[in-house]
């Protein structure tokens, strides 16, 4: 199945914005509607995430049906660990007609500001 979505947006001309993390916190403090979405899995994601971050796992075979639940007009702030698999879900997104995808360039590992632990 995913092999089949990277084929088809290999071919595309949908192409999500980089953007750094300077930006990336720019967009969420401008943005108060805006969704932070975490696509790594959720032990990555329990280890350390964005403030606020939505986790929906790209890897998981219910992403798309996840996703689709979220506001397409709102802004979707997409991430991951170094950018490669945030950049893959912000173009399937955009390929299913979300308005807004930005993807965090180099990931959580490019951020800059504190993360979130979940408590053990």
């Amino acid at each position: 199945m995913f092999n089949d979505i990277f084929s088809a947006l290999r071919g595309s001309r949908v192409r999500v914005p980089n953007i750094g993390s300077e930006e990336f916190a720019r967009l969420m403090r401008e943005e108060p509607n805006a969704v932070v979405l975490d696509v790594r899995t959720s032990g990555e994601f329990a280890t350390g995430h964005i403030p606020n971050a939505v986790n929906i796992d790209m890897m998981d075979p219910d992403f798309d049906r996840r996703v689709d639940a979220l506001d397409r007009t709102v802004p979707i702030l997409v991430y991951c660990r170094s950018g490669n698999r945030s950049y893959h879900a912000g173009n399937r997104m955009l390929a299913m007609g979300f308005e807004h995808v930005y993807n965090l360039a180099r990931g959580v590992i490019g951020w800059h500001e504190p993360l979130t632990r979940q408590a053990r």
